[in-house]
């Protein structure tokens, strides 16, 4: 029921709000308590420097504000549903105290998070006081009518004194006053949530940007670990085709060994016998020729290397077993690496129409968006397809993040199933 109430009423009774009062009511004595030890020690080193003492305190303040960064990373997780990584643990060369200290100093996230240290200080009094005044006066306004029995029964007064000099004074004691004190504090009720959300939107762009990892070491992450997406999936296709060959053409072709092998020898004195043994061989022969060109297309198709995407995928969709259409729109082919990787992703949600769908019918689109290749592949059939860890549509999603693609399913139970592809365009 709640859900159905027009936000301005839900937010100042919302968990989200509160925990946010929370984090800007802790973050005030924290952020006191931080600045005042980075600058004390920051400038004792600092100080210092001209003495060997200076680099050991210094490189100590710089660890101390890191420890800061643990502290306000986990009340950010807690209270704002921010979750920052950790930045890279600092490690000298050698593994010595001097070593560390000479890293420390060049680390550019420990100066960062000095930086924060200080910057965030003066933010949190200003936050703290807008929200503190915000909060007191909206509550204690809009509940006036609920105590305002208070000043004539203790203090002396008929209610809250508005104005007042040697000779005249105005008090909200009248029914009319004190009903509109109560909607002005209403006002401020509604509106200090909001204003609290704007400020906490400021200490998670601070947390994010100051005490995180910086870009270039994400974007390290990121490539170390798309790396290893494409060596594992690599790895898999060999093992993939390996397996093929062993299962298939391979067994094949020793079956035929093994067959002409009986027919060399009944050549001479079965004539017939042997012409049937080589009749059997020449139908193995066009199995395991149809299993290598099978194999040949699952490995690198020859119709996309001559004709490209639209080519391609229509050949694959004229052996999809549900009608498939395909529309390609491209003003020219993208390199060969993102076009096998559309092909393959294409082929591979086909595969899973075919199998899981239960669809009537399939639709292919292929655009291309500013510096993005687009594919779109739709059914009609029962949805409910997710992204789950060892499937094939994870398997896809990770492919397709190697190369900073990105994979979006949209199946609801019922269906239609909507799996948008994006890759990077490189004409």
């Amino acid at each position: 029921m709640a859900s159905h109430l027009p936000a301005a009423i839900r937010a100042p009774f919302e968990g989200r709000t509160w925990r946010a009062l929370l984090y800007v009511l802790i973050g005030l004595p924290l952020s006191v308590c931080w600045f005042a030890l980075s600058i004390a020690f920051v400038s004792a080193g600092a100080g210092l420097l001209i003495t060997f003492l200076g680099v050991p305190i210094l490189a100590g303040a710089l660890a101390m504000c890191r420890g800061f960064g643990v502290v306000e990373r986990a009340r950010a997780r807690a209270l704002l549903d921010v979750d920052v990584r950790a930045p890279e643990p600092v490690r000298g060369r050698t593994g010595g105290a001097f070593s560390w200290m000479g890293a420390m100093l060049k680390s550019g996230a420990s100066w960062r998070h000095l930086l924060y240290a200080v910057v965030h200080m003066p933010w949190a009094v200003f936050s703290f006081s807008v929200t503190v005044a915000f909060w007191a006066w909206g509550w204690s306004l809009f509940t006036y009518p609920l105590w305002q029995w208070v000043f004539p029964a203790y203090v002396g007064q008929d209610g809250i004194q508005l104005y007042g000099d040697g000779t005249h004074s105005l008090y909200l004691d009248s029914p009319f006053e004190i009903a509109v004190t109560s909607l002005v504090g209403l006002l401020f009720v509604m509106v200090g949530p909001w204003l609290l959300r704007g400020f906490v939107a400021v200490d998670r762009f601070l947390v994010s940007g100051l005490l995180g990892p910086s870009r270039l070491a994400s974007r390290v992450t990121e490539l170390e670990s798309d790396r290893g997406v494409v060596v594992d999936t690599a790895a898999a296709d060999l093992r993939r085709i390996e397996r093929d060959l062993h299962d298939g053409a391979q067994a094949r072709l020793a079956a035929l060994a093994m067959d002409l092998g009986l027919a060399k020898e009944k050549l001479a004195e079965d004539p017939q016998a042997a012409a049937v043994l080589v009749d059997e061989a020449h139908g193995e022969v066009k199995l395991a020729l149809q299993e290598l060109r099978d194999l040949a297309r699952g490995i690198h198709p020859a119709v996309l290397t001559d004709r490209g995407l639209d080519a391609a995928l229509s050949a694959v969709a004229s052996r999809c077993a549900v009608p498939v259409s395909v529309d390609v729109d491209l003003p020219a082919r993208p390199v060969a690496a993102i076009e096998g990787i559309a092909y393959f992703t294409v082929s591979e949600l086909l595969r899973n129409v075919t199998a899981h769908a239960r669809a009537r019918r399939a639709w292919v689109d292929v655009w291309r968006t500013g510096g993005r290749l687009m594919l779109q592949v739709r059914d009609d059939g029962v949805g409910g397809a997710h992204v789950v860890t060892g499937r094939s549509l994870s398997s896809l999603t990770e492919r397709v993040g190697a190369v900073d693609g990105v994979l979006a399913v949209d199946s609801p139970e019922g269906g239609p199933t909507t799996v948008t592809v994006e890759l990077p365009w490189r004409a």
